[in-house]
């Protein structure tokens, strides 16, 4: 019953957050919505921006569904802008709050996890400290969140698949090459 209520909350959210502002959204709002009294709320959530990181955290990570291989990678990244894409005024009203953090973590974390599946892969015959699998991963999530952040700064008008395109081009090869520049038996 605890995850149909927090989905309950998450989606009369996502709708108001299509009508209106966050910082105009209140906890009696939802409650209201959702037709429930608000220590019912409280009893799930500690605020409005516990729920919003719920969303981003529960619902929104289901977006790489496994797709974060090498072969695969483009799948994944595919899937983060589709998710953005069907909430667009969530993710638009989450970008443009001082609750952008949110989904500035939320696309960290996956664009991260997506990396390192990559990374762990490419990097299975290759001795390489951790430490600089995690800094190759860091290099290129703020790269590809630079990009998704952009995007949606822009409107998100360009196609998600002309962009991953033009970066499937742009770092062809380059991770095998650097995980071969910080061999340790070098």
């Amino acid at each position: 019953m605890s995850q149909i209520t927090k989905k309950a909350f998450a989606a009369s959210l996502k709708k108001m957050l299509s009508q209106k502002p966050l910082d105009k959204i209140k906890v009696i709002d939802i409650t209201e919505d959702c037709e429930v009294n608000r220590q019912t709320f409280y009893y799930h959530f500690k605020d409005i921006y516990d729920l919003l990181e719920w969303i981003y955290t529960h619902e929104a990570s289901k977006a790489l569904d496994g797709k974060k291989t090498y072969d695969t990678w483009q799948q994944g990244f595919n899937h983060i802008f589709n998710y953005i894409l069907e909430n667009k005024s969530f993710a638009l009203n989450t970008f443009n709050s001082v609750s952008r953090e949110y989904l500035e973590r939320y696309l960290y974390n996956e664009t991260y996890t997506l990396l390192m599946g990559v990374i762990e892969e490419k990097s299975k015959d290759i001795p390489i400290r951790e430490k600089d699998k995690i800094f190759i991963a860091d290099f290129y999530k703020y790269a590809f969140v630079g990009i998704l952040l952009d995007w949606i700064k822009k409107g998100m008008k360009e196609n998600p698949k002309d962009i991953i395109d033009r970066l499937n081009t742009l770092i062809y090869g380059n991770i095998e090459e650097a995980l071969e520049r910080y061999r340790t038996d070098n």
